[in-house]
């Protein structure tokens, strides 16, 4: 069997698995429980200075964006950091590394943006024995306001000084989470890595407003008849992370920057996804605010038999290897051709691949007299969108169309496919810039 025993800037976990920092890694008990459901590893919840007292709204703290069967796919959170003492933090930090050393336990923290506060802080979590410590850079709401989380994580210059800051005071590995509400992740990352960061860790949540009460006009969660923006976690935002997960492993400036994948991950898949795009391991958050701690019990089980079934024998053998296949669009091979195929035998007769198709300026799926659906191979141009909206899952394919036979639809000879990327057909034919 695979061993999924991880370690991550020399931090040892019996698995890939981590808590995020968030509401469910705010104190002992819910940690000590954590651990013996099984997580490998916890990021406590962000700490700050007794001297900044945080306050949270005793009102609804969290909106929540809906599947069809009331799936939850979206969260927005205006919680901010832990409201706990920091003294009473330390204190039950300290005892939950004592009596689980096996674990990965590392801090999150936010203060001000000054060296003093930053020295004093990480004298303090040094003594309780935590592994390390994670920068959190990222809070979009109320922290922000204060002129930390994003509004530090926004501005490399200042991660590039406060984590310079951390390292020369800190004997701690350095994580620093990055916000993505940025225009270019790679910019706030390669300021991390000057600044002798250890590790990157994204994303954290999305500012955003999920949904507005239409009777009080006001964004929900509702306080006293107003509301604020918040942060966006949860499923929906897994594409976003991806993509910038894998935006940093291929970016020369940081390619090689250990990464602690986060957002969206619900499942063991999910965990495999964010590795192969160059994570080391992942963090989790609203999964466990939705389903309860036991659900690393089907990550780590999941997880244990895919990689039995790739005949490897560890987490580490999938990490990065998605990052070569990820590339910008002018390097896709023009030559590649396929078609959609309806296997006739799964169809439901159901209509949703002709609709959107006829109604997405293609009109290459044709409607038989006893409604069967046809492509009409002379219109495919293989967007996919028949396989994304059917409810089949296999009933609509895309078949490679073989090197030397003719696109009916251009009338052109199909290949060589070949490395594209220098190609004398294709027009932009040069290596990427490494």
């Amino acid at each position: 069997m695979a061993n999924l025993a991880s370690e991550f800037l020399g931090i040892r976990s019996p698995n890939p698995f981590w808590l995020a920092s968030a509401p469910p890694t705010d104190k002992e008990y819910n940690v000590r429980r954590a651990f013996e459901a099984g997580w490998g590893g916890v990021v406590w919840k962000t700490l700050g200075l007794d001297g900044a007292p945080v306050v949270n709204v005793s009102g609804p703290r969290y909106g929540a964006i809906y599947g069809p069967d009331r799936r939850l796919i979206g969260l927005n959170n205006i919680e901010l950091i832990t409201d706990r003492p920091l003294d009473v933090n330390l204190r039950e930090i300290k005892a939950v590394k004592r009596d689980y050393p096996d674990r990965a336990l590392v801090v999150s923290l936010m203060v001000p943006c000054d060296e003093d506060s930053w020295k004093f802080i990480l004298r303090q979590v040094e003594e309780t024995g935590a592994d390390g410590v994670e920068l959190n850079f990222g809070c979009p709401h109320g922290m922000a306001e204060r002129g930390m989380g994003s509004a530090v994580g926004q501005v490399p210059e200042y991660i590039e000084m406060v984590t310079r800051w951390v390292k020369q005071n800190s004997r701690m590995p350095c994580i620093v989470k990055l916000t993505p509400n940025i225009t270019d992740i790679r910019r706030p990352a390669e300021a991390a890595r000057r600044g002798g960061a250890d590790a990157v860790s994204l994303i954290n949540t999305i500012n955003s407003i999920t949904s507005v009460d239409l009777d009080l006009f006001a964004p929900e969660p509702t306080i006293d008849g107003k509301g604020t923006h918040g942060g966006y976690c949860g499923p929906a935002v897994k594409p976003i992370a991806l993509n910038m997960v894998a935006e940093i492993a291929r970016n020369p400036e940081t390619r090689g920057l250990p990464i602690s994948g986060i957002g969206g991950v619900s499942t063991w898949r999910d965990a495999a996804e964010f590795m192969a795009l160059g994570a080391s391991n992942v963090q989790v958050c609203t999964a466990v605010m939705t389903y309860g701690f036991k659900i690393v019990e089907e990550m780590i089980s999941g997880l244990s038999d895919y990689l039995d079934a790739k005949g490897l024998e560890s987490p580490a053998q999938i990490v990065g290897r998605a990052v070569p296949n990820v590339t910008d669009w002018q390097y896709l091979n023009l030559n590649y051709t396929t078609k959609a195929v309806i296997d006739q035998d799964s169809c439901i007769k159901c209509g949703r691949c002709h609709i959107a198709c006829e109604d997405t300026s293609h009109q290459a799926i044709a409607i038989g007299p006893d409604r069967t659906f046809v492509v009409k191979d002379e219109d495919c141009v293989a967007c996919n969108l028949c396989v994304d909206v059917c409810p089949v899952e296999g009933c609509i394919t895309m078949k490679e169309l073989p090197e030397g036979s003719v696109d009916p639809r251009t009338g052109k000879v199909v290949g060589p496919y070949g490395n594209w990327t220098t190609h004398p057909n294709n027009p932009m034919a040069a290596e990427p810039a490494e």
